[in-house]
């Protein structure tokens, strides 16, 4: 077996045991996540990724180890943006928080099959059309441009979104969580519960943030093995991360200028290999984990200086 089969091999083996861990023997359908194990599965996940950066280090070299933490890292900064956004969707939803655990089980799920179709059409197009990397490249830029001077004074209206006024077409809905159900009957009619419209808006949610994330990947490594496993170990830690920040939203109000600022390098980059200057790949892993790092640190200070200043925000956010 070659290098790169025994990788797969061996990842795939991990991912397998971590899930029946994870997913199956530490989360059962109705167990609720509290605070502490939703740390210690963030934990859990982050160490097996980095463990798997270890592992790459040793049977594949340097290179590809340090490409497959550069991309680990910046999909899972970009994750934690997508984060914000489910906990906005259950919100607006209102499904129990019993069955909250399940839903991002299968919606997260769903997220990783779209997410390796898509990287793996990406993966053959650029292989056949290595030109379409300087247009991802200048759509990170204009995206990253962009979402450095966006404001998010209020949040967004759900009831208008695309995908669930075309699902409120398309499907007989009612305004609960069927216990848990899918779909209820009621007055012999089938319905489909908001446990179902949350999942299919967790998917196409994550679809959205792939079409950044995976061009911005590619900017960092065309190397298949690198651009699965950092998409798959960042989304599966997806599940824990959104319990341990659901209540530290406005903790993390500057991390999406960090990530802009990521997604602006990472598109200058994919263009200046057009005059055939390459940027080292230390020098982007360096650069993502330094705005990581700052955004996140700048976000707790000014957090924290604002509930000093105005303490009663603090506590309505509380109740």
């Amino acid at each position: 077996m070659t290098a790169e089969q025994i990788t797969y091999l061996v990842f795939g083996i991990v991912l397998i045991v971590a899930l029946v861990l994870d997913l199956g023997l530490l989360s059962k359908q109705t167990t609720h996540i509290t605070i502490r194990k939703a740390l210690f599965q963030t934990i859990f996940w982050v160490s097996l990724a980095l463990a798997f950066f270890v592992f790459l280090w040793f049977e594949n070299g340097k290179v590809v180890a340090i490409e497959y933490l550069s991309a680990y890292l910046m999909e899972w900064s970009l994750s934690i943006d997508n984060i914000f956004v489910f906990i906005l969707i259950f919100s607006f939803f209102a499904v129990h928080e019993d069955y909250v655990p399940r839903v991002l089980l299968y919606g997260i799920l769903m997220a990783i099959l779209f997410r390796v179709i898509f990287i793996s059409i990406g993966i053959v197009l650029i292989e056949r059309f290595h030109w379409l990397l300087y247009i991802f490249g200048a759509l990170l830029l204009y995206t990253g441009f962009k979402m450095f001077s966006a404001k998010h004074e209020e949040e967004p209206d759900l009831s208008q979104n695309k995908v669930y006024r075309l699902l409120q077409k398309a499907f007989p809905l009612v305004p609960h969580d069927g216990k848990g159900k899918f779909s209820v009957v009621e007055n012999g009619k089938k319905y489909f519960t908001n446990m179902f419209v949350v999942i299919i808006m967790l998917a196409t949610t994550d679809i959205v943030f792939a079409l950044d994330s995976i061009p911005a990947v590619f900017a960092i490594s065309q190397n298949r093995l690198v651009v699965y496993t950092s998409n798959i170990f960042a989304v599966l830690g997806l599940r824990s991360l959104f319990f341990l920040l659901k209540g530290a939203v406005n903790k993390f109000a500057y991390l999406q200028q960090g990530i802009a600022v990521i997604l602006v390098f990472i598109g200058l980059k994919m263009l200046v290999e057009y005059f055939h200057f390459k940027v080292p790949v230390f020098v982007s892993l360096i650069v993502i984990v330094l705005c990581i790092v700052a955004s996140i640190v700048y976000s707790i200070s000014v957090a924290n200086r604002e509930e000093k200043e105005y303490p009663e925000n603090g506590d309505q956010e509380l109740h």
